[in-house]
């Protein structure tokens, strides 16, 4: 054979050789070496439910991957929220001054011309399904140790099927909803701007999160609030199940209708409300659960932040430590404000694990065994906690917190102590 032959023929078996050796290489790769999938694509279509099956399917084979990990919890969360609104909206909830004391009622759902009538079952199964989807994302992220990845979202262009229509359309993103529970005037133009890096911080600043809302799902189902629901009900949902039919008027039942004025009976059902306020207990148990909870948002709270000053870039933080900026305009942490914060926690664990009391203030001798009103619970009376009686079971001579910690929180905080607490957690 001559010899240029030979040359081809050997160059032709290497190349053969090398491409079996490549393709081999790829098949037996493990399967980690799958490309991640993005989160975007699923929160920006309002995609939840295909958002979730794929990143569900991707961490059965790589479990280690934490932004991931983060992506599938914010998707969880997000269709725990949407399937909260279309709950709310399929029992006509109203958009009235009223609603908008409630904090999960200030959602804004859209006007239902054709609701289902709301029970009291069914109210709270909707606090229920809310729980355990909170309890879902809060699965997800516990695995989550990987301190070095970024997760990139543009919150504002999330969007939410708010009424169920299988169309998240753009007057249910994200940004419309924030501007209509804090009152702020976010455009579009602001929300596309708004790019966040989530990172482990923010990951365990989240895990934080449902447990505090976790918390208040439990109280709302650990006593039977019945009694309140058939009274009062019908101020916020257009038709209620309730032995008081006189209640539901043609107002209540089509607002629209009629145009939403304030009626004097509302003032009347008001003073019924608080009076109402009086729970017997349900589930003994679940008061357990909420102590779990706060000691958990107290854990969290603090290894989110031992996370957060441990960073050395300044990378679209959504929670900045103070040498960093946040992509919140004028959000400004100091040093102080993160001593503060951690002295609170310190004080906040000591009451929770009763080697501290909260004072009592009908007699300073005296003071309240936080933990004890979870472990040994009982009937939930309003009016009797404001004037102290409900506290008598609870009460000791004991060590009282600190309030020179309290009060350097309001120094280091100052007016704005209320809108920190919520963003810190």
């Amino acid at each position: 054979m001559p010899r240029k032959m030979q040359w081809i023929w050997r160059s032709l078996i290497a190349i053969l050789v090398s491409s079996l050796m490549i393709a081999t290489t790829i098949a037996l790769q493990p399967t980690h070496a799958a490309i991640a999938p993005l989160p975007d694509p699923y929160l920006t279509s309002g995609k939840f439910v295909d958002g979730e099956r794929v990143f569900s399917d991707y961490l059965q084979t790589n479990l280690k991957d934490d932004k991931a990990r983060l992506g599938l919890g914010v998707i969880q969360f997000m269709r725990g929220t949407e399937r909260l609104m279309q709950s709310l909206d399929r029992y006509g909830m109203m958009q009235t001054p009223l609603s908008g004391l409630v904090p999960f009622l200030r959602l804004p759902i859209p006007k239902n011309p054709q609701p289902q009538t709301l029970t009291y079952e069914g109210l709270q199964q909707v606090f229920q399904t809310w729980i355990d989807d909170l309890a879902t994302v809060r699965n997800t992220l516990e695995p989550i140790k990987d301190g070095n990845f970024k997760l990139a979202l543009r919150l504002g262009l999330i969007r939410l099927d708010f009424d169920g229509n299988g169309k998240a359309t753009n007057d249910e993103m994200l940004w419309q909803i924030f501007n209509a529970i804090t009152g702020a005037n976010v455009t579009e133009k602001d929300a596309q701007q708004f790019l966040i890096a989530f990172d482990r911080g923010d990951a365990l600043w989240l895990q934080g999160y449902t447990h505090v809302l976790g918390a208040i799902g439990e109280f709302l189902r650990a006593y039977d609030s019945r009694e309140l629901f058939e009274s009062c009900a019908h101020l916020f949902f257009q038709r209620v199940d309730t032995p008081h039919k006189f209640l539901i008027t043609p107002r209540r039942e089509s607002p629209d209708e009629y145009g939403y004025s304030f009626s004097p009976f509302e003032f009347l059902d008001l003073v019924s409300a608080v009076h109402l306020t009086k729970f017997p207990l349900a589930d003994p148990q679940r008061m357990k659960t909420i102590l779990n909870h706060l000691k958990s948002i107290v854990r969290l709270s603090r290894e989110s932040w031992q996370s957060i000053l441990a960073e050395t870039d300044n990378d679209r933080e959504w929670i900045p430590n103070p040498k960093q900026v946040s992509v919140i305009p004028q959000a400004r942490v100091t040093d102080d404000m993160v001593k503060a914060w951690f002295q609170s926690l310190d004080e906040i664990e000591s009451i929770l694990t009763a080697k501290k009391n909260l004072p009592f203030w009908r007699d300073a001798k005296l003071s309240i065994n936080f933990p004890r009103i979870f472990t040994e619970p009982r009937p939930f009376d309003l009016v009797s906690w404001v004037q102290g009686t409900a506290a008598t079971p609870y009460l000791e001579k004991g060590t009282v917190t600190n309030m020179n910690v309290w009060n350097e929180m309001i120094r280091a905080f100052g007016s704005n102590l209320f809108n920190f607490t919520i963003w810190f957690n």
